[in-house]
């Protein structure tokens, strides 16, 4: 196969590269700014398993209020994540703030631009040591995310189930890095993935690349990557509860640790041994289910609401106007439940 390629692909990226707030253009140098490492990383944080689409106004308001790692390690959890609400995974938000105040702890408040140091740090793997090293320092990092390991199983027809085809699929980039252009390079290849080999259907006419492509040659590049087979996730069963008293309902703070740790939250149950009984005593009213996907498991968690003429005793309560309880950072979870709660109190149909 032909090395020439990898410049077909930086050539087709000089004039098809998207414009992003924390991409540096195509061929220009680095920013001298001190904090677009940091910028770097952020968006690396926000963008997993999140869209571009949907980070583009987090990064801008997460910049703009925490415009350094300093900054952003000097914030308090709690707006933290409320500012983060919506973006989902909170554990990645515990895990930021954590790296954030590792790297003024001990790094001087300046991200390390080597991958193991990058590695060392909370919450940083292999993909985001590798992407903050090539986009933020300009280093010689194979870069793997989901979009790169599409087109490269497909470029070197790499049958070999993922996770475990990551080996090969760095063996096989390492030599075809342009000089000086490592970063370049992924970015090209996360938006050819994006443009033009896509899951369905790539437009494998449109490719700068595809004279290269084994899978193109073949005839299957919809075969690839290969992966493994699907797990189905089990069902796990809670219950939240709506407790409203005067037109203010009760939230409270979850634990710091586990399924989102920290969040404002409607009270509720461990979603582990099914629907447990309520915290106080009343005639409660079922008014619905919500269901949500975690990584392991689907939840089903009911709604139930109880409506009082005084607060009751509640540890750790904090109360919120119905009228607000959409703007005060409830994860998504949580924001599902409520609207079942909100519409109780206008005198709506839940159902």
């Amino acid at each position: 196969m032909t090395h020439s390629w990898p410049h077909d692909l930086i050539a087709w990226y000089r004039q098809n590269a998207r414009v992003l707030p924390w991409r540096n253009p195509p061929g220009a140098a680095l920013p001298a700014d001190a904090a677009w490492p940091y910028r770097v990383w952020l968006s690396e944080v926000m963008l997993q398993q999140t869209t571009v689409e949907a980070v583009t106004p987090y990064f801008h308001a997460f910049t703009a209020r925490w415009p350094s790692v300093a900054a952003l390690a000097a914030a308090e959890d709690a707006d933290v994540m409320q500012a983060w609400a919506g973006l989902g995974y909170y554990a990645r938000a515990r895990n930021m703030l954590a790296c954030a105040r590792a790297v003024v702890a001990q790094h001087d408040g300046r991200f390390p631009g080597d991958e193991a140091a990058l590695r060392a740090l909370p919450g940083i793997g292999d993909y985001t040591a590798a992407a903050v090293a090539a986009f933020g320092f300009g280093r010689v990092s194979v870069v793997i995310d989901g979009n790169i390991e599409r087109v490269t199983t497909r470029l070197l027809a790499i049958a070999t189930p993922l996770p475990a085809a990551r080996a090969a699929i760095r063996a096989g980039l390492m030599p075809m890095l342009p000089a000086g252009q490592a970063g370049d390079f992924a970015q090209a290849m996360m938006d050819l993935a994006r443009r033009v080999c896509t899951p369905r259907a790539p437009k494998c006419l449109l490719c700068p690349i595809a004279g290269a492509c084994a899978a193109r040659q073949a005839g299957n590049p919809e075969d690839y990557p290969v992966k493994p087979a699907k797990r189905a996730r089990p069902t796990r069963l809670g219950t939240a509860w709506w407790i409203e008293v005067n037109g203010d309902v009760l939230t409270v703070q979850r634990p710091a640790k586990g399924l989102l740790g920290g969040m404002r939250a409607l009270p509720s149950c461990d979603w582990r041994g099914g629907h447990a009984a309520p915290p106080l005593d009343g005639n409660w009213q079922l008014l619905g289910a919500v269901r949500h996907g975690f990584t392991h498991f689907e939840l089903e968690l009911r709604v139930a609401a109880l409506w009082l003429d005084a607060r009751p005793a509640f540890d750790g309560a904090d109360w919120v106007k119905v009228a607000d309880i959409a703007g005060v950072g409830l994860p998504t979870l949580f924001a599902k439940a409520a609207a079942l709660g909100q519409s109780a109190s206008r005198g709506e149909d839940s159902a």
